[in-house]
């Protein structure tokens, strides 16, 4: 069941259509956050600890992909247009973990647990220095029906958290991993970072 807001809406936390791909694929189960261009506190905060993935499309970067996962990229674009007017969301989360990092050395450690270069990863943890770069730890359910979402004009823009309307609920999901594979990967998380901050 998806988490409501105060206002009545499930919440959404938009992600690159890349990185929620890989994120079904259970290639990986992190997303890492320092806030979008236009957040209200100006850093990144993990407002629900369920939601929907939104997938996001005109920011993605291949260059900023490892070379065995660009060819996915392209295949989320083959079907998008910046014209289109919904957005299809197949996937649901739960945040298991909300690590906070501040140096190089710890991100370092997980670079094989995700689809991103070290280009990318060290960009956002320098983005924004003062701030930790917060890496989530998620377990990813599939939707049996995906939701066609209609875009509005409160889903635009460089934020990271978007409200749907309420009736916009999935049906049913299922877990992309199972339950042991998802503990040997959240123990080589863990086993990374220095120091976690348990949900």
């Amino acid at each position: 069941m998806a988490h409501l807001s105060q206002t009545g809406q499930a919440v959404a936390l938009k992600e690159w259509a890349v990185a929620v791909q890989a994120l079904l694929d259970g290639r990986q189960t992190i997303v890492m956050r320092k806030g979008g261009i236009v957040e209200e506190t100006k850093h990144f905060e993990l407002k629900s600890h369920s939601f929907y993935l939104y997938p996001t499309y005109e920011h993605q970067r291949k260059h900023l992909l490892k070379d065995t996962y660009q060819h996915v990229l392209n295949e989320t674009l083959a079907d998008w247009s910046p014209n289109d007017s919904s957005v299809t969301i197949a996937a649901y989360a739960e945040a298991v973990r909300d690590i906070e990092i501040r140096d190089q050395e710890t991100l370092d450690r997980l670079r094989h647990l995700h689809i991103w270069t070290d280009r990318f990863a060290e960009e956002r943890l320098k983005w924004k220095r003062k701030h930790p770069l917060h890496v989530i730890v998620l377990r990813v359910y599939r939707l049996q029906d995906p939701l066609e979402i209609p875009i509005v004009p409160e889903h635009l823009g460089c934020k990271s958290w978007v409200g749907l309307d309420a009736g916009n609920s999935a049906s049913g999901m299922s877990p992309v991993i199972g339950d042991r594979e998802f503990e040997i990967q959240l123990e080589q998380i863990e086993k990374a970072c220095r120091s976690i901050d348990l949900l």
